[in-house]
């Protein structure tokens, strides 16, 4: 596995309460293109499918909202494989990750007919379930496990917000990985996750803060821990360098988050989940889906 050490020993050093950032997650991610090898490039460009994920949803479901400026993958690459599926010929070589071939599969098979499952399951967490699981696949362990760690924690907040509004939470449960399926179905205080989520106590500590921007940055915390020490006996591998990348996007999203206009979502998010409105629960998802 490749060293890193001159791009490392080089970099500021980085702390979640920075109120600015040295460069850019844009700038990081192009002095990368340069400096990585094509096999360690590679980690990251499935980190940055995240931006293609939503151009596709996007695409297909608001085309009103134009695509992300840091997408990869054109609309053009996204039709010509719908056009393929479409009309039953051979798909294009190398366009799409496969797990969006499966997702725009399912979307067309259903896109005349209203199953149960389009009814219950949003297109959004359908993708996000297949983007995880390609994550999860992957080679390096900690890349699989940083993906594994998010899809859990947004599950089991999902679960402890569903459990406080009284809504059925297997429909908003995202994956099929072992803690996903526990979710789904048990309804224990601890979810049935007894001592394989050990963070759990953190998350249900972090529910009961009413401060939204105090909550998220306690998620980041909790987030940043992780990538401390995941990579602490990695100083100079690639590792370290994809956990700058992610801190680095943590500091950047919060030098531009705007605390009235998040305070105000959170109070009326709030308001529709008394309700009982199941659309609340995915706008809940939406915003704090990392």
């Amino acid at each position: 596995m490749s060293k890193y050490y001159y791009l490392i020993a080089g970099l500021p050093n980085l702390s979640l309460d920075d109120s600015k950032i040295p460069f850019s997650v844009d700038e990081f991610r192009a002095e990368l293109g340069i400096t990585l090898t094509p096999k360690d490039k590679k980690m990251f460009d499935l980190f940055f499918l995240k931006q293609d994920n939503q151009n596709l949803l996007n695409l297909l479901l608001h085309p009103e909202r134009g695509r992300e400026a840091r997408g990869e993958l054109t609309d053009f690459d996204y039709k010509e494989v719908i056009t393929a599926l479409r009309d039953e010929e051979p798909l294009p070589k190398h366009v799409l990750p496969t797990y969006m071939i499966t997702f725009l599969q399912d979307y067309l098979a259903e896109e005349n007919k209203e199953t149960e499952a389009a009814k219950n399951i949003s297109w959004e967490d359908r993708l996000a379930g297949l983007y995880y699981a390609y994550a999860m696949k992957n080679s390096n362990r900690f890349i699989a496990e940083w993906y594994e760690l998010n899809l859990n924690i947004n599950n089991v907040l999902t679960a402890i917000t569903a459990r406080k509004y009284d809504l059925d939470k297997s429909l908003y449960i995202v994956g099929n990985n072992e803690i996903a399926q526990t979710l789904r179905t048990s309804n224990s205080r601890d979810f049935g996750l007894g001592d394989s989520v050990d963070y759990l106590g953190d998350l249900q500590r972090i529910t009961e803060e009413t401060d939204l921007l105090m909550r998220e940055k306690k998620l980041d915390q909790l987030k940043w821990n992780w990538l401390e020490e995941q990579t602490f006996f990695k100083t100079f591998d690639v590792e370290s360098v994809f956990a700058y990348m992610l801190k680095l996007e943590m500091i950047e999203r919060w030098t531009t988050l705007d605390k009235i206009a998040g305070e105000k979502t959170f109070r009326e998010l709030i308001g529709g989940m008394k309700k009982g409105s199941d659309s609340a629960l995915e706008e809940f998802k939406k915003n704090n889906t990392k």
